[in-house]
């Protein structure tokens, strides 16, 4: 099933469609580098997430160009160097981003075509809804850089896969299959490659097809028992994230990164 595309922009990294069901998607498109993060591209982000709401979109699709990845993180050639204080405005945007598609007014659906790693991960963690291919892999692998998630993983991922589970997943940076991550709760649904996108489509068009203030206030509702104690420990997350830029293991594990080499960590 393809969309017909009533209106479509692009920046250099970020691509924005809404169709006639008013399904808006947008797709992270550098597939030469894996659709991985800068500071423009998270940028561009945040501006399509806004362009659907303000077109009022009645559901939204996130993915990434390609055949390999979804989003495999964040540039490590721009973190490499940063600074605690650099650093926690980075940790800035990514949140900024995910808290705006945590709170969209209308259900977001993840199609994880690919690696979905690090920044990748916590973005399908602020999704409604997560389908993703056989290909897929999954990660937290932050630590094998020597910091931590700083988007939300340690806040949204217990409440997803469970407290142990996540643990495990963050301080092992494991990768999971489409089919592991099912069975934990990551996603919510594993489709054949080829299928992804028709799955994906006819699940927002059933959803733009439900009453929308409806379904807002459902998701607000749902949002809402996550609330309490999140917002300060997103904010104590942001702190640590951005404390550990400057250290041996930040700087060893993104130069091993680079480099292609193991990470000799303290």
């Amino acid at each position: 099933m393809r969309r017909t595309t009533v209106r479509s922009t692009m920046s250099d990294t970020v691509r924005y469609d809404i169709d006639a069901d008013e399904v808006a998607t947008v797709t992270v498109d550098r597939p030469d580098k894996l659709n991985a993060l800068t500071t423009e591209t998270l940028s561009a982000l945040q501006d399509a997430v806004a362009t659907a709401e303000e077109d009022g979109a009645r559901a939204l699709v996130i993915t990434g160009a390609g055949e390999e990845s979804f989003i495999v993180g964040a540039d490590i050639s721009f973190l490499k160097d940063l600074d605690p204080d650099e650093a926690h405005e980075y940790a800035s945007l990514g949140h900024d981003l995910i808290d705006a598609i945590e709170t969209f007014p209308a259900p977001v659906i993840a199609a994880i075509n690919g690696y979905a790693f690090g920044g990748g991960a916590e973005i399908t963690l602020g999704c409604d809804l997560r389908v993703a291919s056989e290909r897929a892999i999954i990660g937290q692998t932050e630590i094998d850089l020597g910091i931590i998630p700083g988007w939300g993983a340690t806040q949204r991922l217990p409440r997803l896969v469970g407290d142990e589970t996540a643990r495990r997943l963050i301080y092992f940076g494991d990768r999971v299959d489409a089919t592991d991550a099912n069975k934990i709760g990551l996603v919510g649904e594993v489709v054949a490659h080829e299928e992804l996108y028709d799955r994906v489509n006819e699940l927002a068009s059933e959803l733009a097809a439900q009453p929308a203030f409806a379904l807002e206030a459902a998701k607000e509702a749902i949002n809402q028992s996550h609330e309490g104690s999140q917002a300060a420990g997103l904010a104590f997350e942001r702190r640590m994230w951005s404390s550990l830029f400057g250290t041996h293991d930040q700087q060893e594990g993104m130069a091993a990164f680079l480099e292609d080499r193991e990470p000799e960590f303290e």
